[in-house]
């Protein structure tokens, strides 16, 4: 077999693709086609990261591709908002309708009008390629895309300049490894490689997370500290590494700023102090201060879900300056990686043409708050108070690459806006999600082996080019297709309106020679150096890892890294004692792959892992129905008696659609809708509830 260029009816062909999922790994896949149909997907031998090894997940991606409830032409809706009972129509006539509502609405206010869309798929063309040129020459409002990672990425930003890093690779050569809230046998396969290869040569390696996950099971020792309290332990690790002198202060003084004010606030932070607000020994504090101060090269791997909570920013801030107080990043195998993502040079104005604004400043709807976004200005008693300044309620929103009715959180409140009469919901869907039972119109979307696309990364730093293997299966689109239509219905005239996918695909890198291999093999490495700032050189705007940032400060916040009690602190309610992360469940990413039943059977049903002290406090038993529940809701699922969840804590393990929940909801009905320190992201780990056995589950 070799590989094509594109889809065919050879009778057995190769097409080289990506893996399109929100993911660090960011795999080239290898789909192979036997007279048109997709017959197994793998992973690339020729690509280093992948080495040929998927996840079990996208191994079995033609059942997702060929699932039988699989939408594959338009639908629209006949029943009650919510019933998800829908009528087939035809592309024109659905696209007709579709045009002359959102023409009506403009008409009044284009900023009425709202696309939601994160990352069900992470390409750049079937993401925002054409949908952001669409929604700029509309005049739409815009959405901020906060729902993952924008704390974690705003600390990077503030302290390293960019969303940057060291090289995945150059782990295996580790001889310490922090993996700081990361599951990553789970959510990060790939990279579990490389510690596998630095522990068969001696490496230490230490997972911080308060659940004790797969990982965790694997590693020398794991440090069980409280949610959000990831701060107060980095600035006690920078305590002992002051009061021992475990510091490069060659390094300080020629690539930091900020040195002398970082160092008064970590003295406030003894091993004792840190202790008592994580909840853990404070012998595991001295001790992996020590391990830290004193070994090299030590590598940290930190991922999102440590960012999940109020102080989620100021954790990264703090974290990440570790690496420049050792001099760590001198040598490629030490230093800090949350995403590589800030070193491609991706050209976003070229992709997305904001000049189609012409002079329009259309407001920004914060993504990660569209429960009370859809309810503001709706003149009812759903609202605590409609905000002045937020201008015309929201009358249409346009969903795709995400499933806000079962991710956002306070699900209850979202639900409540999407039930509006007077909404009009349009969902670009390859399944009736959730999300799409609310809808007013579902219109077909392709599967990644469907379409083109191209894909950075933030786990490494190849840039891959997924090329489609089939044709799109019964009336489905891609993505740019359906914007593409819709821009002619609307009469927008622009040439852009008219670039084909792989122009997009082009337009998305700049290099032409780039692209010529990336046609060749599929992928392309970015010529970085194996160390990027062993001599500085942070995309700060001083050129150093900035301990204070002035630009925090500029805007009235603290300058230094902090630790910020939660929003919702364990201790802090007597009616809810528990405190609830709501970590993923393996086989499922996000709320993909909940609906691919071989996947669904091994998660067997919705889980809340307890500790068994709490267990035992609440007479409840493994298997027994419970009911967690706070203010915002309640949600049931099965108890889980397990050494996974520390004391104290659950783990409600998600995202589970909701009607495929016990009760119909999922474990979002009980997360806030309130906000990170920085970068206004979600607290999806900052949580409390209560757990009881629910009535006649003995």
């Amino acid at each position: 077999m070799s590989p094509m260029n594109g889809p065919s009816s050879d009778a057995s062909v190769q097409v080289r693709g990506a893996c399109p999922h929100d993911c660090p790994d960011t795999c080239a896949l290898l789909t192979t086609v036997q007279d048109g149909r997709a017959i197994r997907v793998q992973g690339n031998p020729l690509h280093a990261h992948t080495a040929g090894a998927l996840c079990t997940k996208v191994s079995r991606y033609t059942e997702r591709t060929y699932h039988p409830e699989r939408i594959l032409q338009p639908l629209r809706r006949v029943g009650p908002k919510g019933a998800g009972r829908f009528e087939p129509v035809g592309w024109d006539e659905a696209l007709a309708d579709i045009a002359a509502r959102l023409q009506a609405i403009a008409a009044r206010d284009p900023q009425a009008i709202l696309p939601y869309s994160y990352a069900g798929t992470m390409g750049l063309v079937q993401g925002e390629g054409m949908a952001a040129r669409f929604f700029h020459k509309l005049g739409a409002s815009h959405l901020d895309r906060t729902i993952c990672a924008a704390a974690g990425g705003e600390g990077l930003v503030q302290t390293l300049g960019a969303k940057v890093g060291m090289k995945i690779e150059f782990f295996a050569e580790a001889r310490l490894i922090l993996i700081w809230g990361s599951n990553s046998i789970a959510s990060n396969l790939h990279f579990w490689r490389h510690v596998q290869q630095a522990k068969r040569e001696g490496a230490r390696i230490v997972c911080i997370d308060p659940r004790r996950t797969e990982t965790a099971d694997k590693c020398h020792e794991h440090i069980a500290l409280r949610p959000g309290t990831d701060a107060a332990l980095a600035l006690a690790l920078m305590h002992e590494l002051i009061a021992h002198d475990w510091l490069d202060h060659d390094y300080i003084a020629r690539h930091t700023l900020g040195w002398e004010a970082l160092r008064e606030r970590a003295l406030q932070w003894p091993p004792e102090r840190a202790a008592e607000v994580c909840g853990i020994p404070v012998e595991q504090i001295r001790r992996l201060a020590q391990d830290y101060g004193t070994t090299r090269p030590a590598a940290i791997r930190l991922n999102y879900g440590m960012q999940r909570v109020r102080g989620g920013g100021n954790a990264v801030r703090a974290i990440a300056c570790l690496p420049a107080l050792t001099g760590a990043w001198r040598q490629r195998a030490g230093g800090l990686l949350l995403s590589s993502s800030g070193h491609f040079p991706v050209r976003r104005a070229a992709l997305h043409r904001p000049e189609l604004l012409g002079g329009r400043r259309p407001r920004t709807i914060n993504m990660s708050t569209i429960g009370n976004a859809l309810l503001e200005g709706v003149g009812d008693d759903l609202l605590r108070e409609t905000s002045p300044d937020f201008g015309p309620k929201i009358a249409a929103l346009i969903v795709y690459n995400s499933n806000p009715v079962a991710v956002a959180p306070e699900s209850a409140q979202v639900v409540r806006g999407f039930a509006r009469k007077d909404l009009f919901t349009v969902v670009l869907e390859q399944f009736q999600t959730d999300t799409a039972d609310w809808a007013d119109y579902i219109l077909p979307a392709t599967t990644q082996l469907e379409h083109w696309d191209i894909h950075t990364s933030y786990g490494h730093t190849d840039v891959l080019l997924n090329r489609p293997a089939i044709a799109p299966l019964g009336q489905a689109r891609p993505n740019t297709e359906i914007f593409r239509a819709l821009a002619r219905r609307m009469g927008f005239a622009d040439p852009c309106f008219e670039d084909d996918d792989e122009t997009l695909c082009r337009s998305a890198i700049g290099d032409a020679q780039d692209f010529e291999q990336l046609l060749a093999h599929g992928f392309a490495s970015l010529p970085l150096p194996d160390a990027p700032f062993a001599e500085g050189g942070f995309p700060t705007p001083s050129g150093r890892c900035e301990f204070f940032s002035e630009r925090l400060a500029a805007q009235g916040l603290d300058g230094l890294p902090d630790h910020l009690a939660n929003h919702e602190a364990p201790g802090s309610s007597d009616r809810y004692p528990l405190a609830m992360i709501s970590p993923p469940a393996r086989n499922f990413l996000n709320s993909s792959f909940v609906n691919v039943k071989s996947l669904r059977d091994i998660e067997g049903e919705p889980l809340l892992e307890i500790h068994a002290q709490d267990a035992a406090a609440r007479g409840i038993a493994s298997g027994q129905l419970v009911r967690v529940f706070n203010d915002r809701g309640e949600y049931r699922c099965r108890a889980q008696v397990s050494e996974r969840a520390r004391p104290g804590v659950v783990n409600g393990l998600g995202i589970w659609w909701r009607k495929l929940g016990l009760n119909g909801t999922n474990v979002n009905e009980l997360t806030s809708q309130k906000l990170t320190d920085l970068g206004r992201g979600p607290v999806f780990y900052d949580c409390l509830v209560e757990v009881q056995a629910a009535a006649g589950s003995a």
